[in-house]
């Protein structure tokens, strides 16, 4: 029997598990296939929602608290397992904003840095930029990045050094309740009991709720993305430019995403996509034709109907949690959410206020 169990293998799962885990619980986590490989390994790591002056303030206060405790997170993984999930401050430029003056008024209303580039100093600031981009540029000089693979490898590892019991191949069939409660799960053909049990698996946590008659508005958004192989240092910071964003990684990778499409649960790779992702990184910086492309991939990133994420119990089911719908923020909201879910299943103070997460059902 376990304290509790979490349905799900992507960075909200483990991070979930893992605030369970350092409260002193039992934990075992359940993946349907391989850990840390839907959409939590295929986005990119910008730990910053892409436009955080468009975005609801429940999606922002998360992000802040993210931001602010993610350099320690990964140095303490580090020293904990010997896995660098690569947290660098690169910054985030952007490029050619319609909304400009709501950038900067919402980066003061903040305390947010931010520099303007006039077209003359963003040749200087980052040379390999097309010379045909005759705009200004908004710089956040604080935005960082993690390697967002190699963080769920950590988060993995430290787990099972807290002794989490980590089960692959471990699909969740059905729910087991009794009396209006949540008593376990049936995953693999067994019974699994726990006191809890808490459903963050992106994009397929509507279908557990689903038998139980519990409408839960989360659904896939495929999401493709490119992989240039690059030289370190070739590209500084983090590149925006309307829907197109480049990321460069330490080794000199550099990713380029991403695509919004609502085509169910369907991952197969585009032509259309791969020509469409192309076209923009090339125009941002020409000598990418030049640069072998490494890999195109796809992710489904769990949607929510308002774009917050549902965090907390689920109404009507005693000892069922969510955490899911994310939608494209689910690595920089991740810390935060897990930390909230754990303050609101622990009964202690949360960190904000957990009512606009609430499933109403």
């Amino acid at each position: 029997m376990f304290d509790y169990i979490v349905i799900g293998g992507g960075i909200s799962a483990l991070l979930s598990a893992r605030e369970l885990a350092l409260s002193g619980a039992r934990v075992a986590v359940l993946e349907k296939g391989q850990f840390g490989r839907e959409s939590s390994w295929a986005g990119g790591g910008i730990l910053s929602p892409l436009y955080p002056w468009r975005c609801r303030d429940e999606i922002n206060v998360l992000a802040r608290w993210s931001q602010q405790i993610y350099r320690q997170l990964a140095q303490f993984l580090l020293n904990d397992t010997g896995i660098d999930s690569e947290w660098r401050q690169s910054g985030l430029l952007m490029l050619a904003l319609d909304d400009r003056n709501s950038a900067s008024t919402w980066a003061q209303t903040y305390n947010i840095e931010q520099q303007v580039l006039s077209a003359e100093q963003l040749k200087h600031h980052e040379p390999v930029l097309s010379g045909k981009i005759e705009a200004t540029g908004l710089l956040f000089p604080k935005v960082a990045q993690i390697r967002n693979p190699r963080l769920l490898l950590a988060l993995r590892q430290n787990l099972a050094n807290l002794g989490v019991e980590l089960l692959e191949h471990h699909e969740v069939t059905e729910l087991l309740s009794k009396t209006g409660r949540v008593t376990g799960v049936i995953a693999a053909g067994k019974k699994m009991h726990a006191q809890g049990v808490v459903i963050t698996c992106g994009a397929w946590s509507a279908q557990l709720l689903f038998a139980h008659d519990i409408n839960l508005p989360v659904y896939p958004v495929k999401g493709q993305m490119l992989l240039y192989q690059g030289v370190p240092d070739f590209l500084k910071n983090i590149v925006m430019l309307k829907d197109c964003y480049l990321i460069p990684r330490a080794d000199g990778r550099i990713l380029c995403g991403s695509t919004v499409e609502n085509v169910g649960f369907n991952k197969d790779l585009t032509e259309e996509a791969n020509d469409k992702l192309r076209s923009a990184a090339e125009y941002l910086i020409p000598e990418l034709k030049d640069i072998p492309l490494e890999r195109q991939w796809a992710g489904l990133r769990p949607g929510s109907a308002t774009g917050i994420p549902y965090i907390g119990e689920v109404p009507g089911l005693a000892n069922l949690y969510v955490n899911v719908g994310h939608y494209r923020n689910g690595v920089v909201l991740g810390p935060a959410a897990a930390r909230l879910l754990a303050d609101v299943i622990l009964d202690r103070e949360c960190i904000v206020d957990p009512i606009p997460y609430q499933l109403d059902v």
